[in-house]
């Protein structure tokens, strides 16, 4: 394995900030500081900004950060050839598992991982979510009430189950930023995600869902990472992944 690929997988971070790392004389190898063609021993130490990396007993995992544009869909491949995120996404991601989903005409926050287990456990959690929507007209007071309570309701299913009811439980929070007769804007957190939950609840009071964006997933935060890119957790973001994880067999 090559250093900067060594770097990339143990220090949580993308290949070509590990090349900017070695660049800058941040990592050593056995408190020399190594260059790009150094070679690498099993029993070499490798330490970078200072910090020794620590090559893990148990089988590593990795998340990403995907900011997912319009017009992509979840999904491995598709039978009406809409374009996937895995058309996106570089190779090295390919046996990536999405946690969760994110519909076809919605953008933002999409981690996956490498590792069944932990998509698994991320994607059936309480974790909160958290949207930002533009939807078309006002905010009502039966909305409100709606949001504070919950509502049951058929519309806006899916094309292929067109009268199939569901259960939509309250918002765990909602914040209206914008209430206009042409358009509104609100920010909501829920924690749990059903098919089309948001959509499906303001068809229920006949009000179409303009834009809608994920920009957090419980530890993990969209932030300005430019859409269509992605990254890999931070290291912060790894320590709250793993207090997460730390209950759950994988």
């Amino acid at each position: 394995m090559r250093l900067n690929q060594f770097i990339a997988r143990y220090a949580h971070c993308s290949r070509r900030q590990a090349d900017t790392l070695i660049a800058e004389g941040k990592v050593k190898i056995n408190h020399q500081i190594a260059n790009f063609t150094t070679p690498l021993k099993p029993e070499d130490k490798i330490f970078v900004e200072g910090r020794l990396l620590k090559i893990p007993k148990a089988p590593r995992y990795s998340v990403i950060l995907y900011h997912k544009p319009k017009g992509e869909l979840v999904a491995r491949k598709d039978n009406r050839a809409r374009r996937t995120i895995f058309e996106s996404l570089e190779r090295k991601f390919a046996h990536f598992i999405p946690v969760g989903r994110l519909d076809f005409a919605s953008s933002g926050l999409l981690l996956l991982s490498d590792h069944s287990g932990v998509a698994s456990a991320l994607m059936h959690s309480a974790l909160e979510r958290v949207y930002l929507l533009k939807i078309e007209g006002p905010i009502t007071p039966e909305i409100v009430e709606g949001m504070q309570t919950g509502i049951c309701s058929s519309k806006g299913a899916h094309p292929k189950n067109p009268k199939q009811s569901l259960q939509l439980p309250p918002f765990a929070h909602c914040h209206i930023l914008k209430n206009h007769p042409h358009f509104s804007k609100l920010k909501i957190t829920l924690t749990e995600g059903k098919n089309r939950e948001l959509r499906r609840f303001f068809a229920h009071f006949d009000r179409a869902v303009l834009d809608l964006q994920r920009v957090s997933y419980g530890f993990t935060h969209l932030n300005a990472l430019p859409v269509g890119k992605t990254r890999y957790l931070n290291p912060k973001e790894y320590q709250h992944l793993h207090a997460f994880l730390k209950d759950v067999r994988l």
